[in-house]
């Protein structure tokens, strides 16, 4: 109860974000049963948001059952230092030392996809823009004066904001490429979608199992349904 509490409260905190910026999210391409992306997703959670962001609700020995990779394998692009597979994925950064270098302990990431949405966690990714006036140089049309850097912005190169006015006032409304990065703007959209599949995955692991299983009880419903109506009509039928 009280997780599901917290989810809602970070629900009506993500709609209130939204309208705050007052733009719209673009669509993110989540695919939880493509392996192959979930996996690439966690490989660049390692490498550019396990340094400051944890997983605690999700162990190591989970991730390497659901995505069939042997714990050699998964330590290779994905278990790191002394952590043991069966623990829970924690973040290398110490809460101390996160709350001297960003003001406050950056979030679990466990529930952020369930809390905010997918479309919200992509669009808030691709949505870092320049901004001099912030302490990490950056900001986010997303979640305007967010607290944190952009960790992807080799990926994605340099963006400029784009200002127009909303009832009146000049707000910033969109943003563009304005450099290149490591990857093409194709390519770090799929990236991105892979990142999000992946923490969309940890969000709900359950739900490669529950989805497929599901079919199955539809189907075992339908069929008792039927059996329960025709013993029905079995018992009435010599009733007017």
């Amino acid at each position: 109860m009280k997780q599901a509490f917290a989810i809602l409260l970070l629900s009506a905190a993500s709609l209130g974000a939204r309208a705050e910026s007052g733009v719209g999210l673009e669509h993110a391409d989540v695919d939880v049963f493509d392996q192959l992306s979930v996996i690439r997703g966690a490989g660049h959670f390692a490498n550019y948001c396990l340094g400051c962001h944890g997983l605690k609700q999700i162990r190591y020995s989970r991730i390497a059952k659901d995505l069939h990779v042997s714990e050699d394998k998964l330590r290779e692009f994905f278990l790191h230092g002394d952590a043991k597979i069966h623990e829970p994925v924690h973040t290398a950064m110490r809460a101390e030392d996160a709350r001297l270098a960003f003001g406050v302990e950056p979030p679990d990431l466990s529930l952020i996809v369930r809390a905010r949405g997918a479309d919200w966690v992509y669009s808030y990714l691709k949505g870092f823009y320049e901004d001099s006036g912030r302490p990490f140089g950056v900001n986010n049309l997303v979640a305007p004066n967010v607290a944190m850097p952009n960790p992807l912005w080799q990926l994605q190169g340099p963006q400029a904001p784009e200002m127009g006015r909303v009832d009146g006032k000049l707000e910033v409304v969109g943003v563009k490429r304005t450099g290149p990065g490591a990857m093409s703007p194709r390519e770090f959209d799929r990236a991105l979608n892979d990142l999000v599949s992946f923490l969309a995955y940890v969000g709900e692991p359950s739900a490669l199992q529950r989805i497929p299983l599901g079919k199955y009880v539809i189907a075992f419903m339908l069929l008792l349904t039927y059996i329960f109506y025709r013993l029905k009509k079995e018992y009435w039928k010599d009733i007017d």
